[in-house]
C-alpha cells in the first residue's frame, strides 16, 4: 500500500452507521482488501487529523448473482470500523 488513498477507499455512510458515530463515536470506512489495523489507524489520524482509539475490520464475501443464463459475483470487500477519542469527529459523516 504506497498512499493513504489507497488504503482508506471511501466512507460508509448509511442509517446504521450514522447512528453509531452519533452514538458512540463509531466511524465506518471501505478500506482495501490487504489494509491490516495499523496502516488503517495511521491512514485515518494522517487524513483527518484524529485520534485513533480502536479499529475493528471485517470481510463481507460477495453475494453470487445471476446475470442472464450466467451467474456473476460481486467483489469481496473490507471494512473497518474506527473508535475515534473523545471530542474528535470527521466532517465527512457530519453533513
Amino acid at each position: 500500500m504506497a498512499t493513504l488513498h489507497r488504503t482508506i477507499l471511501r466512507p460508509l455512510v448509511t442509517e446504521k452507521t450514522s447512528a453509531s458515530y452519533q452514538e458512540r463515536g463509531e466511524y465506518t470506512f471501505e478500506v482495501a482488501p490487504d489494509a491490516n489495523k495499523h496502516s488503517i489507524k495511521d491512514a485515518v489520524e494522517r487524513l483527518f487529523g484524529v485520534t485513533v482509539v480502536g479499529v475493528w475490520t471485517m470481510i463481507s464475501r460477495g453475494k453470487s448473482r445471476r446475470v442472464g443464463q450466467s451467474i456473476g459475483r460481486r467483489p469481496h470487500t473490507k471494512k473497518a470500523i474506527v473508535k475515534l477519542q473523545d471530542g474528535d469527529s470527521i466532517a465527512v459523516f457530519e453533513g
